[in-house]
């Protein structure tokens, strides 16, 4: 009885596992018919969270230089895939965009945001393609844009003259990020909201400056729970859940204050008072939601959601981009010499910038896409996510896999670009045609595609306008003791600077 066993027990284990075998590799749907994505080695739990590091843009440019433009990694329990070439970033943002097209649901900003109600984090869908119809068609149209011109002079001329005070010597120190970061505020606080919120100008200004700030700083803060659901309960330890909850309460009663008041103030208004030409974003979206012509309500929760937007992309990126374009022509004393010589020639006896001005300096538009190239404000973009199984470059991606990419890496590549590290306004000379507007997939800082950034317009509009005022009025240089301008980037998911930027700014002589 013991040798039957002995004979009956293997030969049934090995028809089982045959069987298995079998069952297994004719399976069609088996992941081991399916050739995945090159992966980096993964450990337990983590997967290859730990390889991201402070900053994962860079790390992520390394890994891609060993398994390629399209890699796999596994972030905890969610999959992800990292595109690091013009190439696969085309098939993903425009041969298969409508596949790559929604977004993943990141907890703090669904919490802050009305459960991603807004435009940026919202699932692809109906309410995020009537929300997004709204804001192209009605609030970041050119004629829009061009309607809020006023807005965007004053506040850069007051910009001069906040430089002029604060160089009353030629010793002087001026803090050049502050006066951006303001400058930037202002401009979006009076066209979303029509007024500003800083120095003291209406109640509670230091509270929202605060606030905004905090959010975009939540904005950065890796969450566990994203990744590793069982660990979601840390975020009540270390206290995560109750700063969020805290900040989307406030920012909700802010928003709340502002909605009724622009209602308020229309609702006390003459019927043929016709300020339409005065009117803020506030004011156009509740024109939209009175009106309520179509099947899509737009309740106040989205337009709350779409403030939220012009606020995070229109302050945070906007004067990130600025800032870096600013310290790179400072660090570039012949660029600037060019810059300067340029405005001053366009100007001419005017002594002052307008917009129209800024069609006729080609040189200060290569300045700015250059420097858009080196620093991506958001450099992996925001992640998508994929609807269903699909087939990138010959490899499976899974629905719900991640999306991440690599504007960042994709800028400096040098397949693509002559000395990718080289801060070189003239290479857009030599190719004009390549452009930030989503068509040019080596260069995409505002992303491509039905996700591409809607506020390019405007957001450039600002900089350009404010970067040939600065080379119009000003020299600039290293503050005593300083040896070289510091470009060091800091940690977080927007790519602000570091250190501010310090520098002595001595006016031109009228």
């Amino acid at each position: 009885m013991s040798s039957f066993s002995n004979f009956v027990v293997p030969l049934v284990s090995l028809s089982l596992f045959t069987i298995f075998l079998f069952k297994w590799f004719s399976n069609p749907g088996s992941t081991a018919r399916k050739r995945l994505p090159p992966s980096p080695p993964k450990l337990p739990v983590i997967g290859n969270l730990h390889q991201l590091g402070l900053f994962p843009h860079i790390a992520l440019q390394a890994l891609s230089k060993r398994y390629g433009p399209l890699m796999m990694l596994h972030l905890g329990r969610v999959p992800a895939v990292v595109i690091s070439s013009a190439d696969v970033a085309r098939e993903v943002m425009k041969t298969q965009d409508l596949i790559f097209s929604n977004r993943p649901k990141v907890s703090i900003p669904d919490k802050i945001v009305y459960g991603s109600k807004d435009i940026a984090f919202a699932p692809y869908g109906e309410h995020w393609r009537q929300v997004r119809s709204i804001c192209v068609l009605h609030l970041l149209s050119n004629k829009r844009v061009q309607s809020f011109r006023h807005i965007r002079e004053e506040e850069t001329d007051l910009l001069i003259d906040k430089i002029r005070q604060s160089s009353s010597s030629s010793m002087s120190v001026t803090n050049m990020s502050d006066l951006l970061v303001s400058v930037t505020n202002d401009t979006i606080c009076r066209v979303a909201l029509g007024r500003k919120y800083s120095d003291g100008e209406a109640e509670g200004s230091n509270k929202f400056e605060l606030m905004l700030k905090e959010i975009m700083e939540l904005a950065g803060t890796f969450n566990a729970g994203d990744f590793i659901p069982w660990l979601k309960w840390t975020n009540k330890v270390n206290g995560l859940d109750a700063r969020v909850d805290r900040v989307a309460k406030g920012f909700d009663e802010f928003l709340s204050g502002v909605v009724e008041d622009h209602r308020n103030r229309k609702q006390g208004k003459p019927d043929n008072d016709d300020s339409s030409n005065e009117a803020d974003l506030v004011d156009l979206l509740l024109e939209i939601q009175r009106e309520n012509k179509s099947s899509f309500y737009l309740d106040d929760e989205s337009i709350k959601g779409v403030i939220f937007d012009m606020f995070g992309a229109g302050t945070d990126t906007t004067y990130t981009a600025l800032e870096w374009t600013v310290a790179e022509v400072l660090k570039h004393p012949e660029i600037m010499k060019k810059l300067q010589n340029e405005v001053t020639q366009v100007v001419g006896s005017k002594l002052k910038v307008t917009e129209e001005d800024l069609e006729k300096m080609p040189y200060l538009k290569a300045v700015m896409k250059e420097s858009l190239r080196l620093h991506p404000p958001i450099p992996m973009l925001v992640p998508r996510e994929s609807t269903q199984d699909s087939k990138v470059m010959g490899y499976h991606i899974a629905a719900r896999t991640q999306v991440i990419i690599n504007a960042w890496a994709i800028a400096r590549d040098p397949m693509q670009w002559e000395n990718p590290e080289e801060f070189n306004p003239q290479r857009f000379f030599k190719n004009t045609a390549v452009d930030f507007r989503g068509f040019n997939f080596e260069y995409i800082p505002f992303g491509a595609g039905r996700r591409g950034c809607p506020g390019i317009t405007f957001a450039m509009a600002v900089n350009e306008l404010a970067l040939a005022k600065l080379m119009l009025n000003f020299d600039f240089s290293l503050p005593i003791g300083a040896k070289d301008w510091d470009m060091t980037e800091a940690v977080g998911s927007t790519a602000h600077k570091k250190n501010p930027l310090l520098v002595i700014a001595t006016p031109h002589s009228c």
